[in-house]
């Protein structure tokens, strides 16, 4: 009896397994599809975006470097453009031909933003998170309260001297001019710059509580003290060659024919390539006024067009984030002797032992960024000319400055 209630059982058991294999078979199929929609579901489609920039392929190239981590997820193509500036003008009409960020000099911002293309960047990042980065270069990239840029690095200009011709570099301009005045003779000299050109005059004209242009795109060249400045700094130009040509100027520093000048960090590397021991010093205090000569900032950063906006919010959000970090400073200093945007990039020791890098950094708090509005355009062939007038055939500043301060005021009510 035992033996057939144990068969019986078995046969049962048996006849259950089966059941339950078939149960499985058929729920089988219904599974594999659920599992393969959520599979499906998961891996999302790239999202592909372009950086145009008009710098040098090793800028464009390092940033490429930091942003390929963020693949496969976003795909950053970093393509150099030619004549940017020229093809962004375009974008308004054809929103298909741009990219989607760009990289460029803070300078071209309010015109970008009254083309109405840019997005703000705090669209997709908060102010709060850009704590790490040094003040001034973010306001660089504002424009009527609003931050168009990401700050990356900045650059300015620097009093750098011949350590064989200049034992101590001066603390004021008047101990400067005296040098200058000692050191002129016989092919060499004892400081140049480029004196009839804005970018390098600027620095005058600040430390003189005078500007070419403010915020609100109303021209200072008329103020007191803009003239003032001319006045001052016309006594060095007599001691420097007439031309105050790029060139001229830069040569004579390179091949050890002048003690000092005032100019940008790539004069510097090039002339201690020449074999000059190049030394570096804050910018000097003007005597009369107890300021420091003040020159213009030109800080590089990251755009983003707002055409792009929809739809890519996340990834190009992300690559904010990307070129947030400190480390991108680094990589952009190491190709440029630029100065990060990133205060903490200088934690880096290859940053903190760049004499050049280090010299920018502490100009910081002095340094003015290049005005942003539209109107800047017409005012520096404005200024030119009064700088040249005055500096090159003698003209009288206070006559000069009102006649250009004139023509700067014509020329922005034909820009509206």
């Amino acid at each position: 009896m035992k033996k057939v209630l144990a068969s019986a059982l078995s046969v049962l058991v048996m006849l259950g397994a089966l059941a339950g294999c078939q149960q499985d078979k058929k729920a089988a199929p219904s599974a594999k599809p659920t599992e393969s929609g959520a599979s499906s579901a998961a891996k999302k489609d790239a999202v592909n975006l372009t950086i145009w920039y008009e710098n040098d392929q090793k800028i464009g190239d390092a940033l490429q470097a930091q942003l390929n981590d963020l693949s496969p997820d976003v795909k950053v193509t970093v393509q150099r453009k030619d004549k940017m500036t020229d093809s962004l003008k375009l974008v308004g009409n054809d929103p298909q031909s741009a990219p989607d960020m760009f990289f460029f000099a803070h300078d071209k911002t309010g015109l970008y933003a009254e083309m109405g293309i840019l997005a703000p960047i705090t669209d997709f990042i908060s102010k709060d998170s850009l704590s790490d980065f040094i003040p001034m270069t973010l306001s660089a990239g504002t424009y009527k309260d609003t931050l168009y840029q990401l700050p990356i690095y900045f650059e300015t200009q620097m009093f750098m001297y011949n350590k064989k011709l200049m034992s101590t570099p001066p603390k004021t301009t008047d101990d400067l001019l005296k040098f200058a005045q000692s050191n002129t003779k016989n092919g060499t000299y004892g400081f140049v710059e480029q004196h009839s050109t804005a970018y390098y005059a600027v620095s005058w004209i600040h430390a003189f509580g005078g500007y070419i242009i403010d915020k609100d795109a109303k021209p200072g060249l008329n103020l007191q003290g803009t003239v003032d400045s001319l006045k001052y700094h016309k006594q060095f130009v007599k001691y420097q060659p007439s031309d105050g040509d790029y060139n001229t100027m830069t040569a004579l520093f390179k091949e050890g024919k002048a003690a000092s000048t005032i100019n940008l960090p790539n004069l510097a590397v090039d002339a201690k390539k020449a074999g000059i021991d190049v030394g570096f010093a804050p910018l000097p205090t003007v005597n009369s006024t107890g300021k420091q000569l003040s020159p213009y900032a030109g800080i590089q950063g990251v755009y983003v067009l707002k055409s792009s906006e929809s739809g890519k919010k996340e990834a190009i959000t992300s690559v904010l984030k990307a070129l947030m970090k400190p480390e991108v400073g680094v990589a952009m200093s190491k190709i440029t002797n630029d100065a990060p945007a990133n205060n903490k990039a200088y934690s880096d020791a290859s940053v903190s032992s760049n004499e050049i890098v280090m010299n920018l950094k502490n100009s910081a708090d002095t340094v003015v960024p290049m005005s942003n509005v539209p109107a800047m355009d017409v005012m520096w062939s404005v200024t030119e000319n009064m700088l040249s007038t005055v500096n090159k055939k003698g003209a009288d500043p206070t006559t000069e400055a009102a006649k250009a301060q004139k023509n700067a005021l014509s020329q922005i009510a034909d820009m509206k």
